[in-house]
């Protein structure tokens, strides 16, 4: 059951196909939309914002926010690939967790990053 994000646009941040406690799998079909150049190289942010999403999924808790992010582009990709974003906490202490998230096309690592997550005990914007 998805406990964070329900509002966000799964056509630009990607479907979720599995959620599990701390792990959580999400799929990106890459669009003309995302597309950086003729040539149709998909602009980094689109593929941040899949790994964003598979992050704050795999904590899964309405308040998740991210604090911050390490991340690498390791190979460029291309409108009508297909990403999947597997996300996995690896460490939790009291409101804050670490996630540590990659994104692959087929078999080829084409991103990987280290999410810092924060869960308030109230919504970010009821401060």
């Amino acid at each position: 059951m998805i406990n964070t994000h329900k509002k966000i646009n799964q056509k630009l941040c990607g479907k979720p196909i599995s959620i599990a406690e701390n792990v959580a799998e999400v799929v990106l079909k890459l669009t003309d939309e995302m597309a950086a150049d003729e040539k149709g190289l998909v602009h980094g942010g689109f593929i941040f914002g899949l790994a964003d999403y598979a992050a704050m999924l795999a904590v899964n808790h309405p308040n998740v926010v991210l604090g911050a992010a390490t991340v690498k582009f390791l190979k460029p990709v291309v409108v009508g690939d297909e990403l999947r974003a597997v996300a996995k906490v690896v460490e939790a202490k009291g409101k804050k967790y670490k996630v540590l998230v990659k994104v692959k096309k087929g078999d080829d690592v084409v991103f990987e990053g280290e999410f810092i997550a924060i869960v308030p005990d109230t919504h970010v914007l009821d401060r």
